[in-house]
């Protein structure tokens, strides 16, 4: 099954980015190709290599640019960017910012399209 997944929501402040992450990885682990990572919203601040992350486990941001080198596309709405001042020398890598339009084509290629946050 090809899956799209859109997260809404920033890191740390809402468990929404945590369980799309680990929603990603289960379903890959499962076999799943999961096509793209749409981030909307405040759901952009997860690609943000400004961000200090906790000294723990949970560092969202290194754990989005580790899907992104499985070939997962992890892309940040234009406009929800430009909003919250993050620009392309500021994403994580295997990240990048593009249109709104692009999670229309996203809904129309995958079977399913999971949305996480509110």
């Amino acid at each position: 099954m090809k899956i799209g997944i859109l997260l809404k929501e920033g890191p740390y402040n809402h468990q929404a980015a945590d369980s799309a992450y680990q929603f990603a990885k289960a379903a890959l682990k499962k076999g799943h190709e999961v096509e793209s990572v749409f981030l909307y919203n405040d759901g952009v601040i997860n690609v943000s290599n400004k961000a200090e992350p906790p000294q723990d486990d949970r560092n969202l941001f290194e754990r989005w640019s580790k899907l992104g080198e499985q070939g997962v596309e992890i892309l940040a709405c234009i406009a929800a960017s430009k909003r919250r001042g993050i620009s392309d020398d500021v994403l994580v890598n295997h990240s990048s910012i593009t249109g709104l339009g692009t999670l229309t084509d996203i809904a129309i290629r995958v079977d399913k399209l999971v949305t996480f946050g509110d």
